[in-house]
């Protein structure tokens, strides 16, 4: 039997379009090829990978278990690949990173110009997502580090907390909270509350600050926006109110002039930001150097933690540096 590591990919391209055009565009190749590549690849192995129909492809299920184990014997390539480069230099060679929605648009341009200046040959490969698929990116090894909000316990993954920041509250100018100093976690259920959609763990932190805040949701007198940006769009047209982390609140554009924002009453609720890897990436120097540079950020309205030890979710306590 012979597979190539080439023949693996394809598999992949496929695995995530399930359309031989699309994956062969994917792939950088002609459909032909990926095509030829991967009959040969289920010749070789005796069994049918992917369903086909009119171009489109369909994961059996023994196709499935293969493709899985593909992610695995690709990710350890990629780890002897990254355990040769070690041995020249961490800090050189791209850096794939990948950022919740809610950090990335308010630390990466701080973030990139540090980098850029403190290692000027470790570019980053940025990939947005929501934490659930960010997560599976990073155990199939396709992602080097992601940033994300705690708790994050995930098995075999390392966490490194880098700041803390607190939640606000957002009205329209003209909204009758615009005249108090401080808002009721409680009062959000009462108001046209604006959230991000499901599968966004900021949405959850959200509605965990009011137990009528959920209900309210189910009620479906709640609405929903696809990012922060736009939910501060809605608030500032008069649709209803909303909460932000308050990074997000500096440097808004000419709309700022309809929006009020307000504290919570109390202790504000706060949510933590970390960077996490797996245990088994060997290039800790560029993890070291990622949380330097955002620590150097200092992203407005955010408590940063220099001295916060990283920790793995199965064990004791990592030394990353």
């Amino acid at each position: 039997m012979h597979i190539t590591l080439t023949e693996l990919r394809y598999l992949i391209a496929l695995d995530k379009e399930r359309h031989f055009g699309r994956a062969a565009k994917r792939a950088f190749v002609s459909q032909p090829t990926l095509s030829v590549a991967v009959k040969k690849l289920e010749g070789e192995l005796g069994v049918t990978v992917f369903e086909r129909n009119r171009g489109e492809a369909r994961v059996t299920p023994i196709g499935r278990r293969i493709i899985e184990q593909a992610y695995r014997v690709l990710g350890e390539v990629s780890a002897l690949e990254a355990v040769a480069e070690q041995g020249r230099d961490e800090l050189k060679g791209p850096l794939r990173l990948g950022v919740i929605y809610t950090v990335g648009p308010y630390l990466l341009p701080h973030l990139i110009p540090r980098l850029r200046e403190t290692t000027p040959e470790m570019p980053l490969i940025i990939e947005e997502n929501l934490t659930g698929n960010l997560t599976q990116q990073l155990r199939n090894n396709e992602l080097d580090a992601v940033i994300v909000a705690m708790p994050y316990e995930v098995s075999g993954v390392a966490t490194w907390p880098v700041y803390d920041e607190s939640f606000v509250v957002v009205m329209p100018q003209n909204h009758p909270w615009a005249e108090r100093d401080a808002i009721e976690p409680d009062e959000l259920a009462r108001d046209n509350l604006l959230l991000l959609g499901p599968g966004h763990c900021f949405r959850d932190q959200v509605l965990a600050l009011c137990s009528e805040c959920r209900e309210s949701e189910e009620a479906s007198r709640t609405r929903s926006g696809s990012s922060l940006e736009t939910i501060r769009h809605m608030v500032a047209s008069g649709l209803g109110v909303t909460v932000l982390p308050r990074s997000s609140i500096p440097n808004l554009s000419a709309e700022s002039r309809l929006l009020e924002t307000r504290p919570f009453a109390g202790e504000p609720p706060t949510r933590q930001i970390a960077i996490a890897w797996r245990r088994s990436f060997p290039r800790p120097k560029a993890i070291t150097a990622l949380r330097e540079a955002v620590l150097q950020c200092d992203p407005a309205g955010v408590t940063l933690l220099p001295d916060a030890v990283a920790s793995h979710a199965d064990d004791n306590v990592l030394d990353a540096s």
